[in-house]
């Protein structure tokens, strides 16, 4: 790891996990509890300065997160007064200022700060180059859903979509199959003024375990509602409602349509973000930053 520098901020990388049932989503908002305002509240109570955290993907209200990642720029020296105290030679109450022991003490306090449904999992000095948001290369969700006829079991009933009827899997994969690519999903995002909606899907597979069917989603990033959208529109698919040729077709009219359902939110998770290697992230950057603002 790279040492924390003695002037200028120092870019941290976060990977954090979160419940979001009990969230308003991650982006900030007024008089609502979010993720990022957990957090940025709790790194600022430790650091004592004000931060401003980038995240990979911003997720909406009640979705979940086991591999999120997020950026902040903090004050070296802030970072360093969280080093554990240790003795040392002639003065035993001089803390440890190795970015690891920093890195640790930021990492322990925000465990005591935090609510237990979000939990700051790694905390590391950044590579040159890296952006949360525009450095990824693409975000992994998973949609489940519970098909058995007694629901879900409990434990996992915030995070599982209990249908209670079975689905024609083979039919939802035929479907997926004819999906990803370099498109514009209009019909399948909310719209939001001067954002695009070209995304490129880079993978969609619905695969069956016991009782559970999910649907794995990957794309270089998202737009509002699509991951739930296009879930909604392969499960009228699995119940026989629609046939395999709907989700495409739905898809080349590019106008939003009654015909997709959007499905709760509890049933999504974040699993990963991927990057390029370190010496490729400041590139894929400025590759992201100039092809869509959003």
């Amino acid at each position: 790891m790279r040492p924390v520098a003695n002037s200028g901020p120092v870019r941290l990388r976060l990977e954090i996990s979160y419940d979001g049932t009990d969230f308003s989503g991650w982006a900030m908002q007024p008089a609502r509890r979010t993720v990022a305002g957990d957090l940025t509240g709790a790194l600022q109570i430790l650091l004592r300065h004000p931060v401003r955290l980038v995240v990979a993907g911003r997720t909406d209200a009640g979705v979940h997160a086991v591999g999120q990642v997020a950026h902040v720029d903090v004050d070296p020296a802030a970072l360093s007064a969280l080093a554990p105290r240790r003795p040392a030679t002639g003065r035993p109450d001089e803390p440890h200022r190795d970015p690891p022991a920093a890195l640790a003490g930021l990492l322990r306090r925000l465990a005591g700060v935090l609510a237990p449904d979000v939990r700051v999992r790694d905390v590391q000095v950044a590579p040159d180059g890296f952006d949360a948001r525009f450095s990824a290369l693409r975000r992994h969700y998973r949609y489940r859903i519970g098909t058995a006829g007694w629901g879900v079991e409990p434990a996992d009933r915030r995070f599982v979509l209990a249908r209670s009827r079975s689905l024609d899997v083979e039919a939802m994969s035929l479907a997926a199959a004819a999906l990803p690519g370099l498109r514009d999903f209009a019909a399948f995002c909310r719209p939001r003024e001067g954002a695009t909606t070209v995304r490129e899907l880079q993978g969609l597979t619905v695969t069956r375990s016991g009782d559970e069917v999910r649907v794995d989603v990957v794309a270089d990033a998202f737009c509002h509602s699509m991951v739930r959208a296009l879930v909604g529109s392969l499960l009228t698919v699995g119940e026989l409602r629609a046939p395999v040729s709907r989700p495409r077709s739905l898809l080349d009219a590019r106008l939003r349509s009654s015909e997709i359902h959007v499905v709760p939110a509890h049933g999504l998770t974040l699993l990963a973000v991927d990057y390029p290697p370190d010496d490729e992230l400041a590139a894929r950057a400025q590759q992201a930053r100039s092809r869509r603002i959003d």
